[in-house]
């Protein structure tokens, strides 16, 4: 039971980083900044939203977004205000503008490099041993065969 219990509170955890004084009294503000702050990173723990972090920059974020909700800047006015003010990293989802397309388009370009490259290998590698028999006359052949045949 004990178990149970444990696991139950390690899987809420992330449910524990609003605190009670951050939530909104208005219940479809409240649900604006909890959709919004699941696409903000948090600065400190890097992967995670600011909405799953308990990190103290993370509150500070999710406190800057409800007021900027409550100040009545709409979704995106909110979420650009702060990538202006910390820029395009706490973007979870990066946006494909600028020079982010060539981050966007590094990961299937590799592939296709790699891709090639090892299909390449594969090919010169199956005609060098093929190459590379031609290359021994009559007596060589006629030794390499009794060699083989042992």
């Amino acid at each position: 039971m004990k178990r149970l219990i444990l696991i139950l509170m390690l899987l809420a955890a992330p449910l524990w980083a609003v605190q009670p004084d951050e939530v909104l009294d208005d219940p479809v503000l409240e649900s604006r900044a909890r959709e919004l702050s699941k696409e903000l990173r948090c600065l400190v723990c890097r992967n995670e939203s600011i909405d799953e972090s308990n990190a103290d920059l993370a509150r500070d974020l999710r406190i800057l977004l409800r007021e900027r909700l409550v100040a009545g800047d709409s979704d995106t006015q909110a979420i650009d205000y702060i990538v202006d003010r910390y820029g395009e990293y706490v973007l979870l989802k990066p946006t494909t503008s600028g020079a982010n397309w060539m981050l966007w388009l590094a990961g299937p370009l590799m592939l296709v490099t790699a891709a090639a490259m090892g299909w390449a290998f594969v090919r010169n590698r199956s005609t060098a041993t093929t190459s590379a028999e031609a290359a021994l006359n009559t007596e060589e052949q006629e030794r390499l065969r009794r060699i083989l045949d042992e």
